[in-house]
């Protein structure tokens, strides 16, 4: 598994989780992705899809 970390702007607009769900609905959204329109920012180590407790 690689150490590289996926940064939100690294990953092309129209399948960010935000766009995804106003294109898609919901229900095309995982549980993290969910989450991360919620909380809408992540930190400096990962970006808010990867965040984890």
């Amino acid at each position: 598994m690689s150490n590289y970390k996926i940064k939100m702007h690294d990953i092309p607009e129209d399948e960010r989780p935000r766009e995804r769900l106003l294109k898609h609905g919901p229900e095309y959204l995982s549980n993290a992705e969910l989450l991360a329109v919620i909380l809408r920012t992540g930190s400096r180590k990962e970006n808010v899809v990867n965040l984890r407790t």
